[in-house]
């Protein structure tokens, strides 16, 4: 197993780093190109959720990522001291409804779970924890 920590101040420019993070992580796991490209997507959009949703802006925390390469498998952490959050209370998005009726936004955790193999959070002691895993294809 090899384990890899990145500790980065909450804000919009260093979500591309820690995507980088994520992609050498994910060549060490020896995931492929589309497996890795939805590991970037999914921590992408997390990483935008701490800072907009729970952090309320840039500058107000930081973002701790630990990635864990297992030989067919990536476990992605994301930790952060934003107020807590209940991913089962976001309403899943009405996918069928006309684009006009649709409300900006509230598809971030969707892509998340479809595009990972397993979406969990926790919260301890005051730290949320946001977990995704990908297996390799195959």
């Amino acid at each position: 197993m090899s384990e890899s920590r990145l500790i980065v101040p909450a804000r919009y420019d260093r979500i591309k780093q820690i995507c980088s993070f994520v992609v050498d992580a994910a060549n060490v796991a020896g995931l492929d190109e589309s497996s890795t490209f939805q590991c970037q997507i999914a921590v992408d959009e997390a990483c935008t959720n701490i800072i907009e949703h729970g952090y309320e802006g840039e500058d107000k925390g930081r973002i701790e990522v630990i990635c864990n390469a297992l030989p067919t498998v990536l476990k992605i952490e994301l930790l952060d001291q934003a107020p807590p959050f209940d991913l089962d209370k976001v309403p899943e998005p009405e996918l069928g409804a006309p684009l006009e009726d649709m409300k900006i936004g509230g598809l971030g955790i969707y892509f998340m779970k479809k595009m990972m193999d397993d979406v969990s959070f926790s919260r301890e002691n005051g730290t949320n924890k946001l977990s995704l895993l990908k297996r390799r294809a195959g």
